[in-house]
């Protein structure tokens, strides 16, 4: 499908269309409001607009590190104290961080410390809810509506929102509810010169993770081929699109992927980000190929990673700093492997009082290997004091990701495992840093089903537990009457356990924050989760509002390169208030368009490379001679724009000494105004496209299992603007 060329037929009939009436975007939906105040969909939705203590200051702190237990409620963190500790027992990092006295900084003074609740409803069930909805085919459609207060959030949903300070819908990863992608705060730090790091016992393409990394309007956009495991399916000894399509492909929106001139799957992106240290599971995902028929894994590889692939812990473990080489570290294929072997919840029984359940010590778990989730915090920060960067500071983030999936297999054992593992990481970073100069934050992203009751109920799923003091523990898990387990099976008859599908669901009650370390004093009362992001932003100094995003961009620059063959490329750097660029060569003496970027939507055009160079490659671009040409490169958030004339400089563009002689650089330009004729940003892109869609004027993406191999061929032409 010629997507550029429907576009343009699709903007000659809006044009006849205008004369009948204007047409606009969708609006939001009238669905409710926050509070007293009145704010509803529409204010909540914008950066910032879900703000409780926006006015509160912070302290400077050097370093930040987040630890978040996915799905640790209240209940969650009361269940494991009382079984690994007793009922009247601590955890010795969960609940020392927080705790007034409990903590103290290399001088010997009491750290600072902040206990609050924040709330976590989102904007919109799902992507339905957005602008971004899909239909069953995986094509985009035109919804009515871009958001809905949702009391119950999603990780995908809930970690965007301390990872940009928006709000935004169930599925969403760095987007808003109009699919505009949201700086996330390893792309402010890495803009800031920070060192930074992305830790968790998840697929790393997993929701919390991912919010660091990417921006997607589908959480499942794990790789190319969606969450294929890059295997021969179809047994003819070659890994081809072919076995994808057998395994049931997940859909991203097409326009995302890279193929069809997006900015890629969140695979691709966390290429394209750049973490200093990126470690947990999903190796698998890398298995796939991009749209030159590599393995992500080569991907990586060429571009300097340090890489452990799924099963080498001796790798992890031998893992040093190595200049201008991150690291990417997948210790497992998918989610890494619980503390504990599973508990089974049953119905009522009076047995289960008199043999309360002791969990025992999963033998798959990495952590009797040496890697932990303590050991993986550690590393990372081993491997990130050891960066010249850290010098001015770091970010990390420390996930504990299976708390959540295992109370959604209503397994006690298994989510009390994950939450002392990330009791324990929290003690090994506290071996680590000094309070003085160290935020440390401790949360989650939503709670659970999982409930101390005072006995078995008849209508509901339970475990009892033999607590550490000798007492017993009643834990019920009410949203599902299915068995998840059985004998160490699932219901589905999975030889693994941990592959069972939960149905327990999440909650949506207010979460505890809790902080010890220079500015750990604002998190105080009831706050909301995008808080958290002004929190942390604050105290490293990070760019928080729109316009100082928007003015990292300010030192954008563009250089036209010719290689020895005599192709053309550009290398865009500076473009810091940015997660996507879109780009247009044309002609200066006909004005005609030679190659531009796709824009059809807000996910559409070129992933930035976060403070590092962003390379666009014009492969079938031969200038005519005694032509001249001029590229303008545009930021999709910041809306700034640099523009360079060749071969023969003219306009703002800055001359090179060669003069566009031979191979090397051709010209160089600047960022000038603060915006361009290709400031369109993704909202008005995104208008259109739905508009398109109004009027019939076809299908936007294609379905991946039966278009993607067509595009592969046609990639060269997209990237040349002839597709």
């Amino acid at each position: 499908m010629n997507i550029n060329k429907m576009l343009k037929g699709a903007v000659a009939a809006l044009t006849s269309a205008a004369a009948l009436g204007a047409l606009t975007a969708p609006a939001f939906a009238a669905s409710g409001t926050y509070d007293l105040n009145g704010k509803g969909v529409d204010a909540l939705s914008v950066h910032g607009g879900a703000q409780r203590i926006a006015t509160i200051g912070n302290a400077k702190a050097k370093n930040v590190i987040l630890f978040i237990g996915d799905g640790m409620g209240d209940s969650e963190i009361t269940v494991a104290r009382n079984y690994l500790h007793g009922v009247n027992g601590t955890f010795q990092g969960l609940d020392k961080i927080g705790q007034p006295g409990a903590l103290q900084t290399s001088t010997g003074k009491a750290a600072e410390s902040g206990v609050g609740q924040y709330t976590t409803f989102s904007l919109g069930g799902s992507s339905n809810d957005s602008l971004m909805a899909k239909d069953s085919k995986g094509q985009l459609t035109g919804s009515k509506t871009a958001g809905v207060i949702t009391p119950v959030t999603d990780s995908s949903a809930s970690g965007s929102g301390w990872a940009t300070g928006t709000k935004t819908y169930n599925n969403a990863v760095s987007v808003d509810v109009k699919g505009n992608p949201q700086l996330n705060l390893i792309e402010l730090a890495k803009a800031n010169g920070l060192a930074t790091g992305n830790v968790t016992t998840s697929e790393i393409q997993d929701a919390t993770p991912a919010v660091q990394e990417s921006h997607s309007s589908e959480r499942a956009c794990y790789g190319p081929q969606g969450k294929w495991d890059g295997t021969d399916k179809n047994g003819d000894g070659k890994v081809d699109i072919k076995d994808a399509e057998l395994a049931g492909i997940g859909r991203c929106l097409a326009d995302q992927l890279k193929a069809n001139g997006g900015i890629g799957s969140i695979s691709e992106q966390l290429l394209d980000t750049r973490a200093d240290v990126t470690i947990g599971g999903g190796a698998k995902y890398f298995n796939q190929l991009d749209e030159n028929g590599n393995t992500l894994w080569q991907q990586a590889a060429d571009r300097g990673f340090q890489t452990v692939k799924s099963g080498d812990v001796d790798g992890f473990k031998n893992l040093t700093y190595k200049d201008g080489q991150p690291v990417l570290a997948l210790l497992g294929d998918g989610n890494l492997p619980t503390q504990f072997n599973p508990s089974v919840a049953t119905k009522q029984d009076a047995a289960k009082d008199e043999n309360p359940t002791v969990c025992t010590t999963n033998a798959k778990w990495l952590g009797n290997q040496g890697a932990s989730l303590a050991d993986f915090t550690d590393k990372a920060l081993d491997l990130l004091q050891a960066n010249p960067k850290s010098e001015k500071g770091f970010f990390l983030q420390v996930e504990g990701a299976s708390i959540d999936k295992q109370d959604h297999n209503a397994n006690a054992c298994g989510q009390i495992g994950e939450t002392d593992d990330l009791d324990k990481a929290i003690s090994a970073a506290l071996k680590k840093v000094d309070l003085s100069d160290t935020l440390i934050i401790v949360t989650a992203d939503h709670a659970h089903t999982s409930q101390i009751v005072e006995s078995q109920p008849y209508y509901a799923l339970s475990t009892v537990l033999k607590n550490a003091d000798g007492s017993k523990t009643t834990i019920s898990y009410g949203t599902s009457e299915k068995n998840l387990y059985s004998d160490g099976q699932d219901t589905e008859g999975a030889a693994d356990s941990s592959k069972a599908q939960g149905n327990m669901s999440h909650t949506g009650t207010q979460l505890r924050i809790a902080a010890s370390g220079p500015g750990a004093s604002r998190v105080d009362g009831l706050t909301d989760q995008t808080d958290n992001f002004y929190t942390i932003a604050g105290a490293l100094g990070l760019a928080t509002d729109t316009t100082s995003q928007n003015n990292l961009s300010n030192g954008g620059k563009v250089t036209v390169n010719k290689d020895k063959d005599g192709k053309y490329s550009a290398a865009v750097t500076g473009f810091n208030g940015d997660a996507v660029l879109s780009y247009q060569l044309v002609d200066n003496a006909s004005k005609k368009v030679v190659a531009e970027s796709n824009t059809s939507t807000p996910l559409s055009g070129v992933r930035v490379a976060t403070a590092a160079t962003t390379s666009i490659s014009f492969a079938d671009f031969t200038p005519a001679e005694g032509a001249s040409y001029t590229l303008t490169v545009n930021g999709r958030q910041s809306g700034k724009s640099a523009s360079v004339s060749f071969p023969s400089a003219s306009g703002s563009a800055d001359k090179t000494p060669n003069g566009g002689n031979g191979s090397g650089t051709v010209a160089q330009g600047t960022v000038k105004e603060p915006t361009a004729p290709l400031g369109k940003t993704g909202a008005t892109v995104l208008g259109l496209a739905l508009m398109v869609l109004a009027l019939g004027a076809g299908a936007m993406v294609c379905v991946l299992s039966s278009c993607y191999r067509p595009v592969w061929r046609e990639f060269s032409f997209r990237k040349s603007g002839r597709f």
